[in-house]
């Protein structure tokens, strides 16, 4: 038994188990596994057998006898405040999943055997359905990058989120469970926190593209005791996880209000019957602007949403929906405005498929960011945009990240894969971006530590899921949510409020008057709301201008 003044753990008798209590032992957490099961991609990891537990100080050593690997076992490092979990391996696969907090065994009794859990929520730091907050603990949540509005699919709000969960013990006590791991070590899509039935254990998947030639090492699964709610969780990963430095400025037009047209062509959408993307034309947001000024709402920023370009891949203007970009930019210049141009991440649209990540049968399927010519591609389409020699635009509104590549039947230049490919792919853009104008703004939504260094700004992203079967919900509350995930983990970065989509008017004030408070505020919208078809009146654009007088 190993006690701080934290937490209780007490190694069952053959070291498969060690129950995580609290300190005067009146209430367990965990039934903590301290199985794993590394699989490679053409064989599952199952134990045949556990070594005697070696206890040094306060440090557990459980090794076992794997039917895959060589060498295998788990480390669990005792700190005053929470709990590390070291799990490795030595031998030569291809990673497959790789299972911690459980893992399979076949003797004495055969299966698999995840950690049981006392707990009646989850809360988990990536924003899924916009109506539920919290969880059941018994039921799953993935954190990773690539998802979408399908089925089993909706966790893209963030990617990544930090890689945290947290449970809320029936006594109201909460236990962190965090992946703090430096980002080369991030070469999972996802990881998932499995439920079952008083249980839970994490997985996460390596997809092929990860090759063991001598030991492999897990990431570090931290167990935080005692924090006071899943924000409270964040926020001690964040104290515990490596952060790459950044530069300290923040230009003061940064907080300035930002007008987005998306919603505003998504409303013109709905009354025009054409798609949205259509409608991202010069003549389009004159008028919007025109519109908004008449009401004396002037934004700080614009962002000209999709699709301002010809194609996603290659990103030059489209001369058809505008003239003159270059000149347009320079006229809200002499504003005193900014304009961000939207880019939509991996789309291999125009590319050459040398470029890109492909299928076995050379389909394309998004930008490669470790092919040399494909980085070369991003620097000189960055330099374009920003530089004052090419359009002289003012940085980047980057969306879909939530199409980072998934699958083992991909192949890519180089040897990256999930989390951090996404975070080689911001790193070429916002590096070039910078270099080609150094306060240019780069709007992401990935609040996590470590791509705080490609990142100026968070965006919180789509209040609604429209693909639901009932997606109208009201939406501050999970606003809110999000703000408070987004400053925990990446308090450096500025916050985009985001606006779209509302269901109705009495939604959109409602998180109007929220949005001073909870970071810069965002307008989507010109004279009428998309979703619900309503118009906007005087006196709601009496109360843009008050919320964007207390933002400012």
């Amino acid at each position: 038994m190993i006690e701080t003044p934290s937490y209780r753990l007490e190694l069952e008798g053959n070291g498969a188990y060690a129950r995580l209590s609290s300190p005067d032992g009146s209430e367990q957490w965990l039934r903590l596994a301290l199985l794993a099961a590394v699989d490679a991609v053409d064989a599952r990891d199952e134990t045949l057998a556990l070594e005697e537990p070696v206890v040094e100080g306060t440090t557990i050593t459980v090794e076992r006898r794997s039917t895959l690997w060589q060498r295998a076992g788990t480390r669990v490092v005792c700190r005053d405040d929470a709990l590390e979990l070291h799990a490795y391996v030595e031998g030569t696969a291809v990673l497959g999943a790789v299972h911690l907090l459980g893992g399979r065994a076949l003797r004495p009794v055969t299966g698999f055997f995840p950690s049981g859990v006392n707990a009646t929520e989850l809360f988990t730091a990536n924003p899924g359905d916009p109506g539920r907050l919290v969880l059941g603990a018994g039921e799953s949540a993935v954190i990773g990058v690539n998802g979408d509005g399908l089925p089993g699919r909706g966790h893209w709000f963030f990617t990544p989120a930090p890689l945290v969960f947290a449970f809320k013990s029936p006594t109201g006590s909460w236990l962190g469970v965090s992946l703090p791991a430096p980002l080369d070590e991030l070469r999972f899509v996802q990881a998932e926190l499995r439920g079952d039935d008083r249980a839970a254990h994490l997985v996460l998947d390596y997809e092929g593209h990860t090759h063991v030639s001598s030991r492999f090492d897990a990431p570090l699964v931290v167990l935080t005791p005692g924090v006071t709610d899943g924000y409270d969780a964040i926020a001690r990963y964040r104290a515990a996880a490596p952060v790459p430095p950044r530069d300290a400025g923040s230009p003061t037009w940064w907080t300035e209000p930002i007008f987005c047209g998306w919603g505003a062509q998504c409303a013109l959408s709905r009354r025009l019957q054409r798609p949205a993307s259509e409608l991202a034309t010069q003549e389009n947001y004159d008028g919007f602007l025109a519109a908004l000024a008449e009401h004396d709402v002037v934004p700080g920023t614009v962002v000209i949403d999709d699709k301002w370009q010809t194609t996603y891949g290659r990103n030059e203007p489209d001369d058809a929906k505008w003239p003159d970009l270059k000149r347009w930019i320079a006229e809200r210049h002499e504003r005193d405005q900014h304009v961000l141009l939207w880019w939509k991440a991996w789309d291999p649209e125009g590319l050459d498929p040398e470029l890109c990540i492909r299928t076995a049968d050379g389909t394309p399927i998004a930008l490669d960011p470790t092919s040399p010519a494909a980085r070369d591609l991003l620097r000189r389409a960055m330099t374009e945009l920003m530089s004052p020699d090419g359009l002289d635009a003012d940085g980047l509104k980057v969306d879909f990240t939530a199409r980072t590549p998934s699958g083992a039947g991909l192949t890519l230049a180089g040897d990256l894969w999930g989390i951090s490919l996404l975070h080689e792919l911001l790193r070429v853009v916002y590096v070039a971006v910078k270099d080609a104008k150094r306060d240019a703004l780069v709007i992401t939504q990935t609040p996590h530590p470590s791509f705080v260094d490609v990142a100026d700004m968070v965006r919180l992203n789509d209040m609604l899921r429209l693909d639901d079967p009932d997606p109208l919900l009201p939406v501050v509350a999970q606003m809110r949510h999000r703000a408070a995930i987004a400053q925990a983990a990446c308090p450096e970065l500025l916050i985009d409020t985001d606006d779209w989509a509302v269901p109705n008017k009495h939604e959109w004030r409602a998180y109007l008057d929220a949005k001073p408070e909870l970071g810069v505020p965002s307008l989507y919208y010109a004279t009428e709301l998309d979703v619900s078809g309503e118009q906007l009146g005087d006196d709601d654009y009496v109360a843009l201008r008050a919320a964007w007088g207390r933002a400012r």
